[in-house]
């Protein structure tokens, strides 16, 4: 399989000839071997020019039931695309998970074969960032725990979660992973980029019903650069504060609400809607945004978003993307102006500006998003002050989580219709809400934000506070 995202994360197998002394557990590439043996390899074959992006990892998860194991796993992925530009300028690409010379080979000859059926309409060429320098990311390298020692972690994690209240049955939905891994990028103009990596993630999802009421259900995730980092106890508390929250649920009415949206709803939202930023999108006509709409107010003169892949708190974080250009800081709305799109080499080309890091790699190349930094613009009042929905006025709906956004969500149109988990805060006090959809118009949403409230969250999607927006619609159960 190809990369086919900016932060591409499925991976490699490797030959001994090119395997170097490398953590325990990682692939054990080594670019600049790699690159020369390409490189003989084409110049035999006649191949001017080319490119490879590859990734490798190994993973070990499990999974419990009840005490017992349920599933472990591990496995070995692989991912290598290879391109060839042909005498005429149109590309060919293939995909192989053989790295020795004769895989090397086949695959550029494969390549070669099919850039003759190349896309004139769609040329992509090599970044020109290609071999820019790259930022300094401090992601320590850690040893595997062992798969025995996640299935212990996992299980006690679980025991205590299900203590936690009589109301908790099962956690249905529960998983402890370690990876290592590896991404190189290549071309024959000389780029090599190469990052190695570690992390782990935990995720706990805790079911509780009581007699003559619904289930309710809730869960929360970690991720560490290793096992022994992960905050266990945190997820735990957040798994069960927040299942227990949602027991004592009663209707809501249907009706126009101020709404408080989770950073978490709040990235999956404005997530749902990145082709507002995605310059693919934008010159494939189906995007919200088109060429013109750079420097148009979009949003409230008081928020900002940035896409910031090389935060220190985004955990598996790339140093550059599938077509080798430096990941950075990208001001996407800052005032409430669409400033910038998410680019790659090519729909970079056709704006007249620079790749931003933001491609995947293959012959049509896709853009997309890495990791958002929501809140106020530096220097703006940030909108109303001292938010704070336990002293509001009015009913105010608290919205945890979104669901269905695969469906709910016509990203060409601007509208969503999604349902939720949260809830109805009134007179101070927050009561779970049984069942709702909130539905609007994400242009409308953007422009009603009222402000921010508590500090900006780190999340695995991105950084984010509480944000207040007015007179969504809210339909409750019939």
């Amino acid at each position: 399989m190809p990369f086919t995202s900016s932060n591409p994360t499925s991976p490699m197998a490797t030959d001994s000839s090119i395997a170097s002394s490398t953590p325990s557990g990682s692939a054990g590439l080594d670019a600049e071997t790699l690159r020369s043996q390409l490189g003989d390899i084409a110049a035999n074959a006649g191949i001017r020019r080319w490119d490879l992006g590859a990734a490798c990892s190994s993973d070990t998860s499990v999974q419990v039931d009840r005490g017992e194991a349920k599933q472990l796993k591990g496995a070995q992925r692989s991912s290598i695309t290879i391109r060839v530009w042909n005498d005429d300028g149109l590309v060919g690409i293939t995909s192989t998970s053989d790295l020795s010379p004769s895989g090397l080979a086949r695959a550029l000859a494969g390549a070669r074969d099919a850039s003759a059926f190349g896309n004139p309409d769609d040329t992509p060429a090599f970044s020109p960032l290609a071999t820019a320098p790259l930022a300094s990311l401090d992601q320590p390298i850690h040893e595997p725990a062992g798969i025995l020692q996640l299935l212990d972690t996992l299980k006690d994690a679980e025991r205590q979660l299900l203590a936690r209240h009589s109301a908790i049955g099962t956690v249905p939905y529960n998983g402890l992973a370690e990876r290592t891994s590896e991404r190189i990028y290549l071309n024959s103009d000389g780029a090599c980029r190469q990052q190695r990596l570690s992390t782990a993630s935990l995720y706990l999802y805790a079911r509780a019903e009581e007699a003559g009421r619904k289930p309710r259900s809730a869960g929360a995730v970690r991720l560490a650069y290793g096992a022994g980092d992960l905050d266990v106890a945190g997820c735990i508390d957040e798994a069960a504060e927040r299942t227990i929250s949602h027991l004592d649920y009663a209707p809501i009415e249907t009706g126009r609400y101020t709404c408080v949206f989770s950073p978490e709803a709040f990235l999956d939202l404005i997530g749902a809607f990145s082709g507002l930023f995605n310059a693919r999108a934008v010159l494939d006509g189906v995007s919200l945004s088109n060429r013109e709409s750079l420097g148009e107010q979009l949003a409230v003169p008081f928020l900002s978003i940035h896409d910031n892949g090389l935060h220190p708190g985004n955990v598996g974080a790339s140093a550059f993307d599938g077509e080798g250009t430096p990941t950075q800081r990208l001001a996407l709305i800052e005032g409430g102006v669409l400033r910038n799109f998410l680019h790659s080499e090519a729909t970079a080309r056709a704006f007249g500006v620079a790749p931003t890091g933001h491609a995947g790699l293959g012959a049509k190349v896709s853009v997309g998003a890495d990791w958002l930094e929501i809140g106020a613009t530096t220097g703006s009042s940030g909108g109303q002050a001292g938010l704070n929905r336990f002293q509001a006025d009015q009913a105010i709906v608290w919205i945890d989580s979104l669901s269905a956004l695969h469906a709910g969500v016509k990203a060409s149109q601007g509208s969503f219709s999604l349902p939720f988990d949260g809830w109805l805060v009134r007179g101070g006090e927050a009561r779970s809400i049984e069942a709702a959809t909130v539905a609007g118009d994400i242009r409308q949403v953007l422009k009603a934000i009222i402000g921010f409230e508590g500090e900006a969250k780190i999340t695995p999607d991105g950084l984010c506070p509480l944000v207040w927006v007015e007179g969504l619609s809210i339909t409750g159960e019939a």
